[in-house]
């Protein structure tokens, strides 16, 4: 086990994986995963967004997407409008109660983070935060 925490890519993967079931079962009451929390989240930056760019900026298949924002608008938190720049296509968006929704998340997944990096001190966290914000970032704009 040792030769694998050598692994910075392993571990990475790891923690990934723990934050993600950690999300996934406060979710689960919800009948929502982590895949439909991160559409969510991403929708609440935006005016709207076709689904091809929600594929493209959160990494899903494009298929996945449509299964996403069919689940999200069913329960009411999303819905699928015209685009303002071309009658034929459909952007999805937030709706109140997928406002609401995130609101009451916001605890939650502010726990989750707090049981994951429990063992890190608030300016350790800080700058994990940092480091791994800025390799996002950079991969995200490659």
């Amino acid at each position: 086990m040792r030769a694998l925490h050598a692994d910075t890519g392993y571990l990475l993967y790891r923690l990934g994986l723990r934050s993600g079931q950690l999300f996934n079962a406060f979710l689960q009451e919800s009948g929502l995963r982590l895949r439909h929390y991160a559409l969510l989240r991403f929708l609440a930056t935006t005016e709207g967004a076709l689904q091809r760019e929600l594929s493209s900026r959160l990494g899903y298949d494009p298929s996945a997407i449509v299964g996403l924002v069919d689940d999200l608008e069913k329960l009411g938190f999303a819905e699928r409008r015209p685009s303002p720049d071309d009658r034929r296509s459909r952007i999805v968006v937030l709706t109140q109660d997928g406002r609401a929704f995130l609101r009451d998340t916001d605890e939650a997944g502010l726990r989750v983070t707090n049981d994951l990096l429990g063992p890190l001190a608030p300016a350790e966290r800080d700058a994990l935060h940092t480091l791994l914000q800025r390799v996002a970032d950079t991969e995200l704009n490659s």
